[in-house]
């Protein structure tokens, strides 16, 4: 008896919602290992689109800004979707829909709770930054998983000079790299590293949305065809980047190609996993660990 009352209370707990923020739960499947980045401290976010699980967040309330973004690469197809900038409905209420919405076309107005929990359309405009994508839409071939990836949740202030130049440049090689040479599955992981505290920006000086100084971004391929190029045998099963968000940052961490025509000061530096989390763990003042033991299997 008291097992049947055990396999039943079991049932009833597995039929529960589970929360799309506040826990990584329900998308783990995302993560290398099911096992989400340590070290950093947010609100997670199982971004839902469509009614699945496409990627995930962990996300800064204070900031209104991702500090990072999780996903699987796949081949992507296509040309760039064209849809609405969409918002997580449960920042603004707990009990509201855990799947993301299209912000309201105007003359309607968006709800001031929206307002206060997360960035909103408005604040991007006339601000000379781009939304620049953590989860990029040309990393994934399936629609919906593409047309998720436009959520303000997962993009954050990146100038225009990285997010058109060097940064693009590096999702382009990240997904040549991966389409060839990953046989298995590939996780990857993008996200920021913030101002020193003290010297933090905002978007049009509002105390609304942080602008990151630094982009980076890190993936994990397991299992990858034996026949790599002499180019690449240093880039697997883990690479990572950092890229310059600000042209007037020092360069102790990137330093800048003066001899460039275009994009001076936007740069992005390759370099091995443990030299990318040696850097967030100076900037975080925490130790970052971004894939379950370096991706080793």
């Amino acid at each position: 008896m008291k097992n049947l009352l055990r396999f039943l209370a079991f049932c009833a707990l597995s039929q529960l919602p589970q929360a799309d923020v506040g826990d990584f739960s329900p998308c783990l499947n995302v993560f290398y290992q099911l096992w989400p980045p340590k070290g950093l401290n947010g609100t997670p976010i199982c971004q839902n689109y469509d009614n699945n699980y496409r990627f995930a967040s962990l996300y800064s309330r204070e900031r209104r800004a991702p500090w990072f973004s999780a996903y699987t690469f796949s081949t992507p197809s296509g040309k760039r979707p064209r849809c609405l900038w969409k918002y997580e409905p449960q920042l603004a209420n707990s009990k509201a829909s855990g799947e993301m919405v299209d912000f309201p076309m105007p003359p309607k107005k968006v709800d001031q709770n929206v307002i206060d929990s997360q960035a909103v359309p408005e604040d991007y405009t006339n601000s000379s930054y781009t939304r620049g994508h953590l989860n990029p839409n040309m990393h994934h071939s399936a629609k919906y998983d593409r047309l998720a990836t436009f959520t303000l949740t997962n993009v954050v202030p990146q100038k225009q000079g990285s997010n058109d130049g060097p940064w693009a440049a590096l999702e382009m090689l990240i997904n040549k790299t991966l389409d060839q040479y990953c046989v298995g599955k590939a996780y990857v992981v993008t996200g920021i590293m913030p101002y020193r505290v003290g010297a933090e920006r905002w978007l049009k000086d509002e105390h609304r949305v942080a602008i990151p100084e630094y982009m980076w971004s890190a993936y994990c391929c397991p299992k990858y065809s034996q026949n790599l190029p002499e180019s690449l045998r240093k880039t697997f099963p883990t690479f990572a980047a950092i890229g310059r968000n600000d042209p007037n940052s020092t360069e102790e961490i990137v330093p800048v190609d003066w001899t460039k025509k275009r994009n001076v000061g936007y740069d992005v530096r390759r370099m091995p996993l443990t030299d990318l989390e040696a850097y967030l763990r100076e900037r975080y003042g925490s130790n970052v660990t971004v894939f379950n033991q370096q991706c080793s299997e």
